[in-house]
Formats: C-alpha cells, sequence, structure tokens
C-alpha cells in the first residue's frame, strides 16, 4: 500500500481516543481530499458519515474510523468487482485490454496472465498494439514472465483486428482457456478510436464472446487520467477497470472516485512493480489496508 496512507493521517488526527469536536470534520475532510477522493465523493463521504453519526448522543474518534471504513466498503461494495473469465469447451474467454500510452497496460497484461496461470488456467497473449514495434518486444518480454504465450504480427503495421483474430485462432486450436489482446494506446481520434475497437470486437466475436474489456488507469494520473480514458470509456464497450500504480502514492481515494465517476466496477489493482503485485479488488480488503 501507499506510504502514505488515509489511516496515518487518521492515526495523526486521532492520537487516543476522546470524543468528536467539529474540527475533526475538517481535519477528516482534508484528508479525504489529500487521498484525492476528489470534491464530490469526499462531500458525500462525510455527509454519509455524519448522518450515521447523528443517531449517537456522542461518538468518541474510534466510533468515527468505524463508520468511515463502513461507509467507504458499502460505496464500493456497490460495484460488482467479478472477473467473468469462464470458458465454455474448445472456446476462449477473450479480455480485451485497453488504455492510454503510459499507464503501465503492457505491464499489467504480463501480471494479470500471471494472475490467470496461478490458478491453473492457460493464457495467449496478442499483441494487436501494431503501431509501435517496441511494445511488441515488451509485451512479449512480460508475457513470457507470466507463463502465457504470445502472438505477435506477422508483418510491421498488421491489422490490429487481423493479429486479434489470428489470437483467438490460436487459442481454439491450441485449448488455450484465456485470450488476452493488447490495443493500440494512441488517442488520435474519438472516431479513430471506436473505429479500430469496433472492429477488433467484430472480428474476435466470429470466434469467441468477449468476457471482458478492461480498461487500464494509472492511480498516480488521478483526474486527468480519468480525463484521458474518457474515450474509451465512451467507445469501448469497457466493463471493468484496473487501477495501476497505487503503490508509494497517496491517492488511493482515486479508487472511489473513478467508480462513481464512471460507472464502472475495478476488478483488478496494481500495487507494486512484481510480476505477482495484481491482486483482484476486494472491497472489504482495500479499506481494511486504507484506514490501517
Amino acid at each position: 500500500m501507499a506510504s502514505w496512507s488515509l489511516g496515518k493521517a487518521l492515526k495523526s488526527m486521532f492520537a487516543e481516543a476522546r470524543d468528536v469536536v467539529d474540527t475533526d470534520w475538517d481535519d477528516l475532510e482534508d484528508s479525504l481530499l489529500t487521498a484525492d477522493f476528489g470534491p464530490a465523493v469526499t462531500d458525500s463521504v462525510i455527509s454519509s458519515v455524519r448522518a450515521v453519526a447523528d443517531r449517537s448522543a456522542r461518538i468518541d474518534t474510534d466510533d468515527l474510523r468505524r463508520i468511515l471504513g463502513e461507509v467507504l466498503e458499502e460505496r464500493l461494495a456497490t460495484f460488482d468487482s467479478t472477473l467473468h473469465l469462464s470458458s465454455q469447451p474448445g472456446v476462449p474467454a477473450v479480455v480485451l485490454v485497453v488504455g492510454v500510452n503510459g499507464v503501465g497496460k503492457t505491464t499489467t497484461i504480463g501480471k494479470f496472465a500471471k494472475f490467470i496461470t496461478t490458478r491453473g488456467k492457460s493464457v495467449v497473449v496478442g499483441a494487436a498494439d501494431t503501431f509501435r514495434a517496441a511494445a511488441v518486444d515488451q509485451l512479449a518480454t512480460w508475457a513470457q514472465r507470466g507463463g502465457a504465450t504470445i502472438v505477435r504480427p506477422q508483418h510491421d503495421g498488421q491489422d490490429p483486428a487481423s493479429v486479434a483474430f489470428q489470437t483467438v485462432e490460436s487459442a481454439i486450436a491450441s485449448g488455450t482457456d484465456i485470450a488476452i489482446i493488447d490495443t493500440a494506446g494512441r488517442l488520435h481520434t474519438k472516431s479513430g478510436l471506436m473505429d479500430e475497437l469496433t472492429k477488433i470486437r467484430r472480428v474476435v466475436e466470429k470466434q469467441a464472446p468477449i468476457s471482458e474489456v478492461l480498461l487500464v488507469l494509472d492511480a498516480t494520473t488521478g483526474q486527468n487520467g480519468l480525463m484521458q480514458a474518457a474515450a474509451f470509456v465512451e467507445s469501448a464497450g469497457v466493463t471493468g477497470l484496473v487501477v495501476t500504480k497505487l503503490d508509494g502514492s497517496a491517492r488511493a481515494g482515486f479508487i472511489f472516485a473513478v467508480q462513481e465517476q464512471t460507472g464502472l466496477p475495478i476488478k483488478l489493482v496494481g500495487q507494486g512493480e512484481g510480476i505477482d503485485d495484481l491482486t483482484g479488488f476486494t472491497p472489504h480488503v482495500f479499506v481494511q489496508q486504507l484506514l490501517a
């Protein structure tokens, strides 16, 4: 988790159990804003915590921490974080991975492959980001680390949808359980992005249904990252979010803001640079870590 956390801020605020006073609410608001909850989510969380606190004649700082945890967990739990990766005999589960360049998409795919292979499933990765030659080599390295095979473009500048098709074709032929397809991360134009992703979906769905479309976001970019990703949310048919780089940042509140602004569940979180540092998202565990 982050070196700075909401829990540490609360410990600083409430070094010992005592009755809550008016200035504590201001301090709590400042802590949530510092943790990148954003003004709207911060106001809503404070209102919800106050509503629960007002039911008691008095509350102490321990009560406030407990109520805050319950409110945060309840907000996260309104979204279904379940990954849908069930495959049928002879038909792989297909996952498209989308996101702007620089968010850690390539490394996330390698970590996701490892996440799956450690659970006894086989994985093939398709390098459909064909516009950056270096991206294919980097993806191949991470796929190998994750225990997956890779389908490369057959020639420079090959149509991304063609590579996606070949990836699913390879998965079917080899009996592979999961096909993960990397996509271009450039935002040339919104219409161009939509056309390319629509074409990839169309050719893939001729062979197998798409189980998930995962959008990778960098927690350290905060609200700016969310704005950059808006075109993907609008055009890619995103089913879930992967939030990277939660380690070493004070941006854990971004988790709440991004779910509520996009209406999409967080399904995976990355909290380190290692191949095993991608985990499923569990609201209770996350809140406990946040407030620890």
